[in-house]
């Protein structure tokens, strides 16, 4: 039997890159290793300088670099964790999906179902390779037992992500994963990407404090409208 160590991952974080995020790189690697994470992925919104930054910078803070991204499709949000170029944003689900496969990383949709989030709809999620089915940011545990559910029924792999916007929110939920290595030190993002794809994970997690919630659902229902306006505009544009 192949040697396997056990990794803790928070894949889905925002940083100061983020429209909505608000501390650097250096301090989001840094909270994750002093309580003791392996790796995080920073994942801003449409952009992806700052997850390529934090990856280069990971294994200073001895942790794992995974760059990534949350890009807006014409569906809603997926996150490409294991990608070194962004996809272009508002393109249809299955084809960034598909992009995302083809630059050798892994397309997982978060928060699903949660339209004031740019959730995927349930109707509209046909092929990915998992679902976020613990978000610590998800105002009441029911959305997450939906996504659960969701995840179950379709034979999707589960993760847990903190989604945090700010370093001390990192690892509230996070992902274990189980991966073929002789030891840490034989991490890299393949490997990572390869356990997230197979599905040889754990969840675990805590909503954040609720009046934390209350304001980011009020955030996200005002930024619905304008994302709503930017993907009418990418489809006129492609007509």
């Amino acid at each position: 039997m192949a040697p396997e160590v056990t990794v803790t991952i928070d894949p889905h974080v925002h940083s100061e890159g983020s429209y909505d995020g608000h501390e650097p790189v250096e301090m989001l690697l840094a909270q994750a290793s002093d309580i003791g994470l392996d790796g995080i992925v920073v994942t801003d919104h449409d952009t992806i300088r700052e997850s390529l930054r934090a990856a280069e910078l990971a294994p200073e803070y001895g942790l794992v670099g995974i760059p990534g991204v949350e890009v807006s499709t014409a569906a809603g949000h997926l996150l490409a964790i294991g990608v070194t170029e962004r996809p272009e944003p508002h393109r249809p689900l299955d084809e960034t999906v598909a992009e995302v496969r083809d630059a050798g990383g892994v397309a997982i949709v978060p928060h699903p179902f949660q339209r004031t989030r740019h959730g995927v709809r349930r109707g509209r999620i046909t092929d990915c390779d998992a679902i976020e089915v613990y978000n610590a940011w998800i105002f009441t545990g029911y959305r997450n037992r939906r996504a659960r559910q969701f995840a179950a029924r379709n034979d999707y792999p589960g993760v847990a992500a903190s989604d945090a916007h700010s370093a001390k929110y990192i690892g509230r939920a996070y992902t274990e994963l189980t991966v073929e290595a002789s030891s840490k030190r034989d991490l890299d993002r393949d490997r990572i990407v390869s356990a997230l794809a197979n599905g040889d994970a754990e969840v675990h997690g805590r909503r954040q404090p609720f009046h934390r919630s209350v304001q980011h659902y009020a955030r996200g229902a005002g930024r619905k409208v304008g994302h709503g306006v930017a993907a009418n505009v990418a489809n006129l544009a492609r007509l």
